[in-house]
């Protein structure tokens, strides 16, 4: 697939989220496993080796080097719904330093629709893990995700930045909590038991204090394995016509390219509350204006404003202290990969050096190259990284190099 040089002028971030686009625009963006795994293997005709893609149900992103940033787009709306020059209109791009504090900010929670949602680390790795398991993941990209994801459980151990109980799944919680005072007579369908279906199920159980919850999954046995762990009932994908009809209140965590939820399931079946956690939507729009309908998506879910949100606004200031922190780490670990290969050419020419004939006779004999050698020439080469490091000066501190060694 070709190799590109880690230099982080060339390194983009190019995406779109909650703060330009609604859930039906971002819909059109949204990438799949399998459209993921399509773009990897495309990757290559657009000249692309170093990328991984992050798609949420608040931002579809990708990260990556290119020569410009049209090159990363044009990767990826190759296997969007949504159009190429409809995706530019409405995306940003950051480039350099500020695409990588961009994705320190996303890691922290400080950039999801609902402030410090932890949710987007596990994203952040397995966006990260399915690239690297195709081999679009190199050195500056693995540092890099390394840097955010300790920056991300620093900002989470030594603030309330994620304090309390708020996520998408639980917004969904709280937000049928206030329509219903009583739940006991409510019937609940949740459809799709991925990860926001899991917590959204665990969350009813917990804070709604119901188990009249059924649960439903394309794979049968999973919605089962959750269902007989949060002691609730489960029931096949084929009866999402009855059980729909049945409910009361109905979430989807499906995920799904299409809706999986559809206006036929709910016509005329009285009133119910439909809360659409997937993106792109997986209940038919339709569905919307059928009488005694309320149907509610993530960008609705993520206008709740309540106590704990009030507190986690006021945990920024510390949140960025301590990213600005890694972000400075991993930039002293870019400036010193810059200088790896003088470093090592270096190495080599002190090694060289050491048998050389005018080395020999200002030495009075020839010293054969032992152990002892190799330890103080890599004295003098870290001696020389840690003033690269703080001195853009790199062709004297070769010149001091080889005087250091001579001399020492």
């Amino acid at each position: 697939m070709g190799t590109r040089t880690s230099d982080i002028s060339e390194f983009y971030v190019v995406g779109i989220n909650y703060k330009k686009t609604d859930a039906s625009i971002r819909g059109q963006f949204a990438i799949s496993e399998e459209q993921y795994a399509q773009l990897l293997t495309l990757a290559p005709s657009h000249h692309l080796s170093e990328f991984f893609i992050l798609s949420t149900c608040n931002r579809t992103e990708i990260y990556g080097f290119a020569d410009n940033a049209r090159q990363l787009a044009g990767l990826l709306c190759s296997a969007t719904e949504g159009g190429y020059e409809e995706f530019l209109e409405m995306a940003y791009v950051k480039r350099g330093t500020d695409a990588v504090e961009h994705l320190f900010l996303v890691g922290a929670g400080i950039d999801s629709q609902i402030l410090g949602d932890y949710e987007i680390v596990g994203q952040i790795k397995q966006a990260v893990k399915f690239a690297r398991d195709h081999q679009f993941i190199g050195a500056f990209l693995e540092r890099l995700v390394n840097y955010v994801l300790q920056s991300s459980k620093s900002v989470k151990n030594q603030t309330e930045l994620s304090g309390g109980t708020v996520s998408v799944s639980f917004a969904a919680i709280q937000y049928i909590r206030e329509r219903f005072t009583d739940l006991n007579d409510k019937h609940i369908l949740l459809i799709g038991t991925g990860k926001i279906g899991r917590n959204t199920c665990r969350n009813m159980v917990d804070y709604l204090g119901t188990a009249n919850i059924t649960l439903m999954n394309r794979t049968e046995a999973r919605a089962a394995g959750l269902a007989a762990e949060m002691g609730v009932k489960s029931a096949p994908l084929d009866q999402l016509a009855v059980q729909s009809e049945n409910a009361d209140i109905i979430l989807v965590a499906t995920n799904a390219e299409h809706p999986t939820l559809l206006c036929s399931h709910l016509a005329g079946s009285g009133e119910k509350l439909v809360i659409d956690l997937s993106i792109p939507c997986n209940v038919e729009k339709s569905a919307a204006g059928l009488p005694g309908v309320t149907l509610v998506n993530v960008d609705e879910l993520s206008k709740i404003k309540d106590e704990t949100l009030q507190k986690r606004e006021a945990e920024v200031p510390k949140a960025r202290v301590i990213i600005a922190e890694h972000i400075a780490e991993f930039m002293d670990w870019y400036a010193m990969r810059k200088h790896v290969p003088v470093l090592k050419a270096v190495k080599i020419k002190l090694k060289e050096l050491h048998t050389s004939p005018l080395y020999i006779r200002l030495a009075g004999e020839a010293i054969p190259v032992t152990d002892e050698t190799d330890e103080q020439i890599q004295r003098v080469i870290n001696g020389m990284a840690t003033r690269m490091r703080q001195y853009n000066q790199g062709g004297c501190h070769y010149i001091q190099a080889i005087n250091e060694y001579i001399g020492s």
